[in-house]
């Protein structure tokens, strides 16, 4: 069968080439034009636009793998299409590149091409958000999935944590039906020889079970703090219920906390060296198994809100599948042994018997307490537990989470939710920061999962920002413990990227701290991760490879089993590089020089590869009627996984698109390979956006794909807040703010979604891009309603810590904002202020510096004393 179509060209080619892959090109010829058409090497010019015509046989224009597919080497442009795609109702159209491609049948010129495309007036996704409302919560609430977590409660540092389900949540059946405790040792639940060595959960009951009303409510103290207050409606009696995690006797005072190195080994899928295995081995008996144990205390009080009585119902935690008996003259619940695994108590007195059943006069409340130990303890000390008071213990554990958030920034938003997020996050992610207090070196576990280089660095560049510094240099410390004599860094499943995101991460840190001293003690382990990365990418420094992936670091990036030269990989390998030579230039200016050449030469390396891969990866349509030029993940695939040019099965965690979106080289903008503005930025933005989201979200795990950091470096605040609200209303927990890893759960409490959501925070908040303090670049116009105001103290930047004051007087035509710098030495050039009117006004006035309309922008020079203070005026 023989394909004829037509290639149209706005502008003169000096220059061009045409071939085709899976197929053959019999003929071409220029049917307009000024130019030459070399019919046997397939190679053109012309001074004016040009058409030509092409015949190609041997086509395979099926769906699918392998389908015949056209290079077009044009200049300046290169691009590739299916021949599949080609049709006269939807031409081939290359905006940016002025060309399109129709069939020969096809005689219109490129110019009414256009006119008949344009005219429909479509729009691509990203164009429709535009000229959409700004998003909020509540409209991304309604459009997306409501996500139900457990709670985990702890107590930081310490591995040994609760899993607390109530009715109708959990991971089995059993317990679905009931309300559920599951102590936990990191990723595992803790196995009994009672249970048949298998992860024990205790389940208990408040009221008379599961219905087909679902009326359960649960909140943080405070919308904060690691301390669960549900309620339960069952028909006029109200069971309101408060646990949180302390220890059996001492005081929160004296927490010592968990070696890194056991709770590591607790993490899924972790990795030790032997030497690692041998370190672990060798700690002290009292590291690996503390005396004392870590207790889940809960109280709940029964109410009967009728006018007449009615019973309250409750059940004392008993473990499931297990043989275990209740002690009534103790409130206790034992195992066969003897060991106690829970103490029951029904108004301060012991609970007599497992189940019960309590009549309320309307108004009267019962108090119904249980405390189960981590582990079972002997009966002499389950009696001492049954001793401890609920209220004291709650007290000191609010105040212990109070003082971790008193040393954070302020944070004052208009969005209570986003505020409260924002707090509760630090401590969600403190939460499961495991080490020995008060200075070892800290895991930045990622919910269950080991520290990861990769996803461990948003977790420890909020901690930056938000002034916990020392709690970073701890978790840093983790990466540095556990490299390779090598210089390799990997912790988790075989990963390759880590140690370019560690490198990273130090550099970022270094950014916030200037901490020379501290610089100067890990400069031998940055030099070998420097010498592992200079050898990895000498091993690739090969003819063979030019055209795929030349210079490149090659090797797995995430999950799936794909040892490819990877974008994502070698940005992060640059990125580290890049940030380490300007750790370095202060204290080493020669070394620092020659790893800034490496780096600048990796990147040539990448963005070569890049252009190539994208010359060879099939166009694809947007919304709007136009093609955009796509890429593959990798140099040495064509196109996106999921178009199969190429062939192969590349489905993985629920999506066709996954290693595409999650994996996929629009990394390479925000690893400073490509400049936000540049157009390979928007090209991979656009075909991100229409081929791998639903309302700007990824798909599966959408806080893998940067693009929200993409859309606020290009100023596209609408698509911005679109990702931003939808992407935490269907992955958070509504009421108790953690995240699950996927929309299919996989794992709960999954830090490093929640990492990259709080630096989403952070960034549309504050951004740095050179001397510049950009501020407020993504926040909603509704925060600067009349009377709102928005307020960080001692927010942590590049340029020191840092202050601001947002008040919006809208009614009497004004917003002011007033900005401190608190270090001396290290102030920004200039200030951005982004000040966006509530009914989009611009401002006809600003007190000092110079207001851009376009971009609702006052821009000032920082003075001497490191405080500005700007009004805007409005009509």
């Amino acid at each position: 069968m023989v394909s004829r179509i037509a290639l149209l060209l706005k502008n003169g080619i000096a220059e061009g080439s045409l071939s085709v892959k899976n197929g053959h090109l019999e003929q071409g010829s220029l049917s307009y034009g000024n130019g030459d058409y070399d019919k046997n090497r397939h190679v053109f010019k012309s001074d004016d636009p040009a058409r030509i015509e092409l015949e190609i046989s041997q086509t395979c224009n099926r769906e699918g793998a392998y389908a015949t597919v056209v290079y077009v080497r044009a200049d300046q442009h290169a691009f590739s299409f299916f021949l599949r795609d080609v049709s006269a109702d939807f031409p081939i159209y290359v905006r940016e590149y002025g060309a399109i491609v129709t069939t020969a049948e096809c005689q219109e010129t490129y110019e009414q091409l256009v006119e008949t495309i344009e005219g429909k007036r479509r729009r691509t996704d990203l164009q429709r958000i535009e000229g959409e409302a700004e998003e909020s919560y509540e409209a991304a609430a309604q459009a997306t999935r409501a996500m139900i977590s457990p709670v985990w409660l702890g107590l930081s540092r310490d591995v040994r944590i609760f899993e607390a389900h109530f009715r109708g949540i959990g991971n089995t059946d059993n317990e679905r039906m009931w309300d559920s405790v599951r102590p936990r040792m990191g990723a595992h639940g803790v196995s009994r020889s009672e249970s048949d060595s298998t992860p024990v959960h205790y389940n208990y009951l408040l009221g008379r079970g599961l219905g087909c009303e679902y009326r359960i409510s649960r909140r943080l103290e405070e919308g904060i703090f690691p301390i669960v207050h549900a309620v339960i409606e069952d028909g006029e009696v109200e069971y309101a219920n408060t646990a949180f995690a302390s220890l059996e006797s001492s005081s929160l005072l004296t927490l010592k906390g968990t070696h890194y190195l056991v709770a590591d080994q607790t993490s899924a899928s972790y990795m030790f060296t032997p030497e690692q295995r041998a370190q672990y081995e060798e700690l002290p008996e009292e590291w690996r198994h503390p005396r004392e144990e870590t207790v889940y205390y809960s109280r709940t009080i029964a109410t009967n809100k009728a006018e007449v009585p009615r019973y309250a119902w409750f059940k004392s935690p008993m473990p499931a599948g297990c043989v275990a008996e209740f002690d009534g003259s103790t409130g206790f619940g034992q195992y066969a042994a003897g060991k106690v695994f829970a103490v029951s108590k029904l108004d301060g007195q012991p609970l007599w018997q497992e189940e019960i059943a309590v009549l309320l006069k309307p108004g009267q409340s019962v108090v119904f307490e249980f405390y189960i130990p981590h582990h079972p303890i002997v009966q002499e000390r389950a009696t001492r537990l049954r001793e401890q008071h609920f209220e004291a213990r709650h007290l000191e554990c609010l105040s212990f989470w109070k003082s971790k958030l008193s040393s954070a920034a302020e944070i004052r938003l208009p969005e209570p939710r986003i505020q409260e997020m924002m707090q509760a996050g630090f401590m969600h992610l403190d939460l499961v920061s495991y080490g020995l207090e008060p200075d070892g070196t800290l895991l930045p576990a990622v919910g269950v999962y080991p520290g990861i280089g990769s996803e461990s660095s948003p977790i420890i560049q909020y901690m930056d920002s938000i002034g916990a510094a020392q709690n970073a240099e701890r978790s840093l410390q983790f990466f540095l413990d556990k490299q390779h004599e090598s210089g390799l860094i990997q912790n988790y499943d075989g990963y390759m990227l880590e140690t370019g995101a560690v490198l990273w991460s130090i550099g970022e840190h270094y950014r916030y701290t200037r901490d020379e001293e501290w610089l100067r003690r890990i400069k031998p382990k940055l030099l070998k991760s420097y010498t592992f990365i200079m050898q990895w990418r000498e091993r690739n420094l090969r003819e063979d490879l030019r055209g795929g992936g030349y210079g490149m670091l090659e090797g797995k990036t995430a999950d799936p089993e794909d040892h490819f030269r990877s974008y994502m990989l070698n940005g992060y390998a640059y990125l580290g590089l890049k940030r380490l030579a300007e750790t370095l230039a202060f204290s080493d200016s020669e070394l620092s020089l020659q790893m800034a050449r490496e780096a600048r030469a990796l990147r040539a390396d990448i963005r070569r590869s890049l252009r190539e891969t994208m010359a060879r990866s099939p166009v694809v349509p947007l919304g709007d009627g136009s093609w955009a030029p796509s890429c593959a993940p990798w140099a040495e695939y064509s196109g996106p996984l999921s178009l199969y040019a190429d062939g192969g099965k590349w489905g993985t965690h629920g999506s066709m698109v996954a290693r595409d979106s999650m994996l996929g080289p629009l990394y390479l903008v925000f690893q400073e390979v490509l400049e936000p503005v540049e157009p390979e930025a928007a090209f991979l933005l656009h075909v991100h956006s229409e081929l791998m989201c639903i309302r700007n979200v990824a798909l599966s795990q959408p806080y893998y794909s940067i693009h929200p950091w993409v859309h606020l470096k290009r100023g596209e605040v609408k698509p911005f807040l679109k990702a931003f609200y939808n992407g935490l209303a269907g992955l958070a927990d509504r009421d108790i703010y953690t995240f699950w890893e996927h929309y299919w759960h996989a794992s709960p409490h999954k830090t490093h979604e929640e990492g990259w959501f709080l630096m989403q925070c952070r960034w549309m908040l504050y951004m740095e891009e050179g001397e510049t303090l950009k501020l407020l670049r993504g926040v909603p116009r509704v925060w600067l309603e009349q009377g709102k105001q928005i307020s960080l103290g001692h927010a942590v930047s590049y340029f020191g810590p840092i202050s601001m004051r947002i008040e919006s007087d809208t009614d009497n035509g004004r917003i002011i904002a007033e900005v401190q710098f608190h270090d001396d030495l290290r102030r920004a050039e200039k200030v951005e202020i982004r000040l966006p009117h509530p009914q989009g006004k611009r401002a006809i006035r600003t007190s000092q510096g110079d207001y851009h309309e376009e971009t609702e922008t006052v821009v000032l020079t920082v003075n001497a004393s490191g405080t500005i203070q700007v009004i805007l005026d409005f009509e």
